[in-house]
């Protein structure tokens, strides 16, 4: 089913939809994480997905996963200038490490901040509007080159999280989560079985980590994400969650 849908859907140009996903999903179902994604990157959805990753606590993973099927596929990270030097240095590590050869920093737009961030402290007023200044519209800029992305989200992250599928579909385009079922358990593992380095905030409290303002460390029995944005009525930058701000463009 799957290349045959590809096929059809790139004679016709058009995007995916939420048939196309389901099934995909299907199809798909009882391959595990690795054959998985080798048949999204290698088959359905060849030269046409790129992998966004933070660097954060658990990055290492799914750049890993996704670096022994093919460590060219472009990786964006979102270079908002906010970051924790650990981060910057964590990232460094990670592509010297697993040979990732196109990690692209996508930066905010200089006019952008100019008109609506010229002091630099909107996230301390408007936490939505500095992750759309510096995270949602720069990711929508560098979407334009592809028909999908890769996440590192896992269901036991929040209840938001807990029940998305391996693929989905948003305005024409694909949105593949690989380790969505994986445990925390099944990411420690991996860690341990390929000696990946922990990002070196994780052991001081910060199980999830973004920009530095806006992330604080986690206390025993919160949901591993509960130190983002704390304080506010948010729990996710705008990447992935649908709306108007965090619609990126269809095709």
């Amino acid at each position: 089913m799957a290349p045959s849908l590809v096929r059809e859907r790139d004679r016709l140009d058009l995007g995916y939809t939420e048939a196309d996903a389901a099934a995909l999903n299907a199809e798909l179902s009882d391959l595990d994480t690795h054959a998985f994604l080798d048949a999204i990157l290698s088959e359905i959805a060849a030269g046409e997905l790129a992998v966004v990753s933070s660097f954060g606590a658990e990055s290492a993973v799914l750049l890993d996963l996704v670096a022994a099927v093919d460590p060219g596929l472009p990786v964006l990270f979102l270079e908002t200038g906010k970051h924790f030097p650990e981060t910057l240095a964590y990232r460094d590590e990670l592509i010297r490490r697993l040979g990732l050869t196109d990690v692209r920093s996508l930066t905010p737009d200089p006019a952008d901040l100019a008109a609506k961030d010229d002091k630099g402290l909107r996230w301390s007023y408007d936490p939505d509007g500095c992750c759309e200044l510096r995270k949602v519209k720069p990711l929508e800029r560098a979407m334009k080159e592809f028909r999908g992305s890769i996440t590192g989200r896992k269901a036991f992250q929040n209840d938001l999280r807990s029940k998305l599928p391996r693929v989905e579909a948003e305005n024409g385009r694909l949105k593949i989560n690989p380790i969505i079922h994986w445990s925390a358990g099944d990411i420690a593992a991996h860690f341990e079985a390929r000696n990946l380095p922990r990002h070196p905030l994780e052991a001081e409290g910060y199980p999830s980590i973004g920009c530095a303002p806006c992330t604080s460390k986690v206390r025993p029995g919160e949901d591993p994400r509960s130190g983002r944005w704390r304080g506010w009525d948010k729990t996710e930058c705008g990447i992935h969650v649908d709306g108007e701000a965090s619609e990126l463009p269809t095709f």
